[in-house]
């Protein structure tokens, strides 16, 4: 018997307890590398205090940061079947579903919600790249087909937040059949006369920014985000020259005329009700001014 460890450190740990501190206490700047206080980086919107980097943010951030006083709707999504063509690569495609509902708590890669933004009911849509890269499925096209359709119903505007890898490999064509379909129900809101908005966040690639993420009657762009359809390499092995610096960054995009406009996080609600306001004038009631 080892008295040092059996009798003296049981007694010493029951009077001398061990501080312990939450792994999540400090965060680290994935782009400068900064220590930051993990309660003051959520409150600025997991944006750097130092260099000002806009880190990737998930549905419930956006929709608590937009909505007046934080207060709307979670809209009900379209069921779709999980696994159309019983995929299979190094894992079973049923089993990444069930890992990335698990890790997010949602059923795709989309939230659907609708509230007052400015005084001004709004639908707004937005990926999350939490979720299998915010790759777009079947799920994805239904949500933006009931997105358009709830827009039309409450004569609403349309706020879109983009951020995906592209189509989802795992149910092959049925995720292309969804850039013609969201294409349409993009359409729809344009042909009710209804504003249509797209911000473009880090990154949105592929599929998605090849049909309704560059459809917008607005194209807001946060700060450094990757924005492009093929990446940097593959293109400059297809054209055998160097990029410039900086090709595909929100930045060069609205040097180039791709983007109306690059906006801070922290002022992005500000941007919308604005946007939102001007762009729903004449859907406004007309007062009837005269005298009975």
């Amino acid at each position: 018997m080892n008295w040092l460890t059996d009798y003296v450190k049981p007694r010493l740990s029951k009077v001398i307890r061990k501080r312990e501190s939450p792994d999540n206490l400090w965060h680290k700047c994935k782009s400068c590398g900064q220590m930051i206080f993990h309660r003051d980086y959520v409150a600025a919107l997991k944006v750097c205090s130092n260099c000002d980097f806009h880190d990737r943010i998930g549905p419930k951030d956006r929709f608590d940061a937009l909505f007046d006083e934080s207060r709307y709707e979670l809209l009900k999504l379209p069921a779709v079947k999980d696994d159309p063509l019983k995929f299979r690569d190094t894992r079973r495609y049923t089993d990444r579903l069930k890992e990335a509902r698990n890790a997010s708590g949602d059923q795709d890669a989309v939230q659907l919600a609708k509230g007052s933004l400015g005084g001004v009911t709004s639908v707004i849509f937005v990926q999350n790249f939490f979720f299998m890269g915010g790759s777009m499925g079947m799920a994805v096209g239904e949500a933006i087909v009931r997105a358009a359709e709830e827009a039309i119903a409450s004569k609403a505007p349309l706020i879109l937040f983009s951020a995906a890898g592209g189509a989802r490999m795992q149910e092959g064509i049925l995720s292309l059949m969804q850039m013609p379909r969201t294409t349409v129900a993009v359409d729809m809101v344009k042909e009710a006369g209804l504003p249509y908005i797209v911000v473009l966040t880090d990154p949105t690639t592929g599929g998605v920014t090849a049909s309704y993420a560059m459809l917008g009657d607005v194209h807001i762009a946060e700060p450094g985000a990757l924005i492009g359809f093929a990446g940097q390499r593959v293109i400059e092995q297809t054209i055998r020259e160097k990029l410039p610096e900086g090709f595909q960054r929100a930045e060069y995009l609205l040097d180039h005329g791709m983007v109306d406009m690059v906006v801070h996080r922290h002022e992005m609600r500000a941007t919308l009700r604005r946007l939102v306001s001007l762009l729903m004038e004449k859907h406004r009631p007309v007062l009837n001014d005269a005298v009975q």
